[in-house]
């Protein structure tokens, strides 16, 4: 499978634009609402939340060739000031390698030790694009949660991003 370096860059866009709205709706959340058990794959919004953030963390660590044993708990992480404390900087982290990768770069593989200690290799490239699809499954997980606590969501369809985006 070849990735484009252009479309990658333009899907961790996306993914900055989409993972800020997720992070906008839920600020509306009152305390209570943002940690409740609702019962979902990772509980609460924050559980979510901590969930894709620590997942992006996860895979640039693996690129790097690192293999974290382990996410990032929840609990570390009482208020959605304390997400984007330890998010922000991940993020820029994480565009300034999307910005270094060329369709060599992309094709490598990159070895890695899952956190049930399995050993993986797969080419960067798609690995890279299984981050940004993982985020935008969990983001509609936070899109359920934010409905059941009577919250507004907002949309983070690729689409909606596309028209919105100033044009190159």
């Amino acid at each position: 499978m070849t990735v484009d370096p252009g479309t990658l860059r333009l899907l961790y866009d996306y993914l900055r634009w989409a993972d800020g709205r997720a992070l906008e709706a839920a600020s509306r959340l009152s305390a209570e609402q943002y940690v409740k058990d609702l019962g979902s794959s990772h509980k609460s919004v924050r559980d979510t939340l901590v969930h894709i953030a620590s997942s992006q963390w996860m895979w640039l660590s693996r690129w790097k060739g690192t293999s974290p044993k382990a996410m990032w708990p929840a609990a570390e992480f009482p208020t959605l000031d304390a997400i984007r404390a330890k998010w922000t900087p991940l993020r820029e982290e994480l565009d300034a390698f999307v910005a270094d990768q060329t369709e060599a770069t992309l094709r490598r593989d990159v070895g890695y030790v899952t956190t049930d200690g399995k050993p993986k290799t797969f080419p960067l490239g798609p690995l890279m694009l299984h981050c940004v699809n993982h985020a935008s499954y969990h983001r509609g997980q936070v899109t359920t949660l934010l409905r059941q606590l009577g919250a507004q969501p907002v949309s983070t369809d690729l689409v909606l991003y596309l028209a919105e985006r100033p044009k190159a």
